[in-house]
């Protein structure tokens, strides 16, 4: 499978020179299988220029949203196979006791916030509740489990025959394990990451500003490299980085980060265009 990264932001940061190498989207990934089959792995807007590069041969794509928090669905409705009819888009989202995925949804994708009706889009759309658990998407295998984030959030592990990558872009491991990382068993996302081949954490905060935001939902680069050492995963890179951190800054924190992991990691700094092969 490839995997190539359209969005590596936690939020939207100010335009300037000193975002240029990690970029400056939300939240976007997406994955093509061998097979043909595409999976999109948040909406953030990042997923603009994912479905520019798509072309314009109408097909399926998947989008499974990891929460419905506006950094991860801001690009949705400028998704260009939505737009398009011919395309059958397939949206997956977490699950609510409350309202459905499309009732949910429907509150960015609707005037005033949005000019289009959800129900007025052209492409053939298809709304999906995750099932905490496995499904198939063409030749993925999906798992996907409630994760440590506010709201209802899940990370996901998409496996094929080639190998396995897992997707935790909000993710808070270290909260209420009191030796972490030393007890898998008891550690959020665990299961999803074991063993995996590429592993796409949330790395926001320096250790310092984690201390501050403790509860928040998100992680210290070290504690994403320290999660990826207790999975024992191929390659981890670090993801979801904070708006206010700037090129120079990212690289100084990445630095130390690694300076401090406990083992030897193969790490890849999540920057926008990167494109991994598992």
């Amino acid at each position: 499978m490839k995997v190539r990264l359209w969005g590596t932001r936690g939020s939207l940061p100010a335009p300037g020179p000193d975002t240029v190498r990690y970029g400056g989207n939300t939240s976007c990934v997406q994955v093509n299988g061998s097979g043909g089959t595409v999976v999109v792995l948040d909406a953030g807007t990042g997923i603009r220029r994912a479905g520019l590069a798509l072309g314009d041969q109408p097909r399926r794509v998947d989008i499974l949203l990891t929460h419905l928090h506006m950094d991860h669905i801001q690009g949705l409705g400028f998704f260009a196979p939505l737009r398009q009819p011919g395309w059958e888009v397939h949206i997956w989202g977490p699950g609510s006791t409350t309202l459905d995925l499309r009732a949910r949804l429907s509150r960015y994708l609707s005037p005033p916030t949005f000019p289009v009706l959800l129900r007025e889009l052209p492409s053939e759309l298809h709304l999906h509740e995750v099932p905490r658990g496995d499904f198939e998407i063409g030749e993925f295998h999906v798992s996907s489990v409630l994760i440590c984030h506010p709201n209802p959030t899940v990370g996901y592990r998409l496996s094929t025959s080639e190998g396995a990558l897992t997707y935790l872009p909000d993710h808070e491991p270290a909260l209420g394990v009191r030796r972490f990382p030393a007890e898998p068993e008891w550690t959020s996302g665990y299961a999803l990451a074991e063993g995996v081949d590429l592993l796409l954490h949330d790395a926001q905060y320096s250790n310092q500003e984690y201390s501050a935001r403790v509860g928040f939902g998100h992680s210290s680069i070290s504690q994403a490299l320290l999660f990826a050492a207790l999975a024992g995963v191929g390659r981890v890179v670090p993801f979801h980085h904070d708006p206010s951190h700037s090129d120079d800054e990212l690289d100084r924190l990445m630095a130390e980060a690694l300076a401090e992991a406990p083992a030897p990691l193969a790490v890849t700094p999540g920057r926008e265009g990167e494109v991994f092969e598992v």
